[in-house]
């Protein structure tokens, strides 16, 4: 199974911007097996579980037409390699079209249930669509090309054997990839089309996403289904493997989902709008006495200051909420503060995308949000920023 991921804009309590977790930046787990195309590629330790049982599940009918004895495990194996080299090839073609498009292809990970590529989010329908569909057309393509060289080798030899495997992995890979329903390519080509069509890409999200658990729903059904039509009870393995593969769909598609209306609230962030008005104080006030007058001047803020009014720091919301409140008359706002720098300094003016990348490059509680002229406009929490992603 392979998908083409997208970086959601963040993702730390409460899927907020700050979060690193999901930004393009980040590197997924398991083994650097190369940079195809400069793209690096890494395969999860999960690989080799799926891998085992591959081989353990396909060894027999190796054994059975080639009868090599213990090297038929070899053979097993080489068509687990092939499946996820096909699955490879396939995550490539999506990356080479998404380049020609100019986005950013950042890394391409290989794991138990296929692979995905993380890509930059794609500004128009027809781009979605063409990138959507390289990775299964490449797929069908060397399946096809795969099963016109089989019919020219010898039946019972190895080399009849692995082109059988060849063709047959890119051909699941291919006609799997193109099940209409997030996450697989599929339901990126039904997201697509349904934005092409109402210039909406939240309405092409919505109807992929429920294509998607639709089709979870019909895939942990199959072998119950298959089981009905030919008199026999379900088999065991088949249940567990369609199980995990709905599940797997059916969370993916509702993520997808959730990601996109976190994307489609994003245009209406203002810097401006989560200014907190600040009092300012100097750094030995109490942290009592600072609070009694941000509480007067009705403020959501404490400044610190120095002699000459210049704000050298920002109070600590989570600081002074961990101070006992017999405490706070005793302790100074200067220790309760985060000094500012030219890292926690950003622009009012700031919105949108390019207020999160900012958001992201330096990660801080809070910042001091300035205004063209210098002047202070307010103070930024991040908490904030993180409310409006609920």
């Amino acid at each position: 199974m392979t998908e083409h991921g997208r970086p959601h804009p963040a993702r730390p309590k409460r899927r907020g911007p700050s979060d690193p977790g999901d930004g393009p930046a980040d590197r997924p787990s398991g083994l650097l097996m190369g940079r195809p195309f400069g793209v690096p590629v890494y395969v999860s330790p999960s690989w080799l579980v799926i891998a085992a049982l591959i081989t353990l599940l396909y060894r027999p009918l190796v054994e059975g037409e080639l009868a090599l004895g213990p090297w038929s495990y070899l053979v097993a194996f080489v068509f687990a390699v092939l499946l996820y080299g096909s699955v490879l090839v396939h995550e490539l073609a999506h990356s080479v079209v998404a380049r020609l498009y100019g986005l950013p292809v950042h890394w391409i990970s290989l794991y138990m249930l296929g692979g995905v590529s993380q890509i930059g989010e794609s500004r128009t329908p027809s781009r979605e669509f063409w990138i959507a569909f390289s990775g299964p057309l490449l797929s069908l393509g060397l399946a096809g090309l795969g099963y016109v060289a089989y019919g020219y080798t010898t039946p019972a030899t190895v080399a009849h054997v692995l082109l059988w495997q060849l063709w047959v992995a890119n051909a699941i890979v291919g006609v799997f990839n193109l099940l209409p329903g997030l996450p697989l390519d599929g339901g990126r080509l039904v997201r697509a089309v349904v934005w092409g069509v109402t210039r909406r890409p939240m309405a092409g999200t919505v109807v992929a996403s429920w294509a998607g658990r639709l089709l979870a729903v019909l895939v942990v059904a199959l072998p119950f289904l298959n089981a009905a039509l030919v008199g026999t009870p379900p088999e065991l393995f088949a249940v567990l493997w369609a199980v995990l593969l709905g599940a797997f769909i059916w969370l993916n598609a509702g993520s997808a989902l959730r990601t996109a209306r976190i994307r489609e609230r994003i245009p209406a962030l203002r810097a401006r709008r989560f200014a907190r008005t600040v009092v300012s104080v100097v750094a030995d006030t109490p942290a009592a006495e600072a609070r009694r007058r941000m509480a007067e001047a009705d403020a959501g803020a404490i400044l610190v200051a120095d002699p000459a009014g210049a704000p050298t720091s920002i109070v600590s919301e989570a600081a002074v909420q961990a101070v006992p409140e017999s405490r706070l008359p005793w302790v100074t706002v200067s220790s309760l503060a985060r000094s500012i720098t030219s890292d926690n300094v950003i622009s009012a003016d700031l919105e949108g995308e390019s207020l999160l990348e900012v958001l992201r490059q330096h990660p801080a509680p809070e910042y001091l949000l300035a205004e063209t002229d210098g002047s202070v406009c307010g103070v930024l929490y991040l908490s904030d920023v993180n409310a409006a992603f609920p």
